[in-house]
């Protein structure tokens, strides 16, 4: 497409302010992060390390970066079973229902948070309160899976329609049987799609607050959610900037590698 010279320089500023407006405020959280000024006063008066060391020392950030961490492991394991699952169920099968097992599937991580916290809070009270599982970590994990499953699934599908189904036949047209040519024919094809989507799913539900906030019990409590209930601490609000520092850089790493790894299965389909 040929664009004109002012149209050209429009599209420009407009990307210009576009990233502006997304990057700029991260900027100022890793400024603030270095801020001696308590009240993370602007311009800040200099530059320290110190926060970073009183951040590493909090317990609380320590604890709650664990449970992100355990929350974010156990909610990709099950995404990545039940989303490969269900990926190979609707692309390489035809039954009564695919298109709707497909709709549903997507469907959570299209709604509001809001909405998705509030009808898991009310099932697992419903359901599981009885059974005597109360709301802690296990809840969390569930309620995050619910939505990375459709990363996972999203990844896994998309590969497997650019997957000619001619290699599975070839190997067991040489004897192999279904797990052995799953083993060495399918998952060797499907692997980089298998970890960006754990990539993604992980970077998701590290990040997740608001269905966390209606999942977790008593004593529960992610990263995000720590830093959310610190803010309006004043005394702990050099650490929070620290730890949302942190959180964004660790943010980064595993949606560069998903781009990456999607980037090279798309690459690779082509050849």
């Amino acid at each position: 497409m040929n664009l004109s010279r002012p149209a050209r320089i429009t599209l420009r500023i407009a990307a210009g302010l576009g990233f502006a407006v997304i990057y700029i405020p991260l900027f100022l959280v890793l400024i603030n992060s270095l801020n001696p000024d308590r009240s993370s006063g602007w311009p800040p008066p200099g530059l320290t390390f110190g926060w970073w060391g009183d951040a590493w020392r909090s317990s609380g950030a320590r604890d709650a970066l664990w449970t992100s961490v355990k929350a974010g492991l156990g909610a990709t394991a099950i995404a990545l079973v039940l989303g490969t699952l269900i990926a190979f169920a609707c692309q390489r099968y035809r039954f009564f229902g695919r298109e709707a097992v497909s709709f549903a599937v997507v469907l959570p991580i299209a709604l509001p948070g809001i909405v998705t916290g509030v009808a898991l809070n009310t099932a697992f009270r419903t359901v599981l309160e009885p059974l005597g599982v109360g709301l802690g970590l296990f809840t969390v994990v569930v309620g995050h899976a619910t939505f990375c499953i459709v990363v996972v699934f999203n990844n896994v599908i998309a590969r497997l329609r650019r997957m000619p189904g001619s290699y599975e036949e070839a190997a067991m047209d040489l004897g192999a049987h279904t797990f052995r040519t799953f083993v060495d024919v399918t998952f060797p094809l499907l692997r980089s799609a298998l970890v960006a989507g754990a990539l993604l799913a992980f970077a998701l539900s590290f990040d997740e607050i608001v269905v966390t906030t209606f999942t977790a019990g008593p004593g529960v409590q992610t990263l995000p959610v720590w830093i959310y209930s610190n803010m309006a601490r004043p005394q702990q609000a050099p650490v929070v900037n620290v730890v949302a520092a942190v959180l964004v850089l660790l943010s980064v790493i595993p949606i560069y590698l998903a781009q990456r790894l999607s980037s090279d299965t798309a690459s690779g389909s082509r050849l």
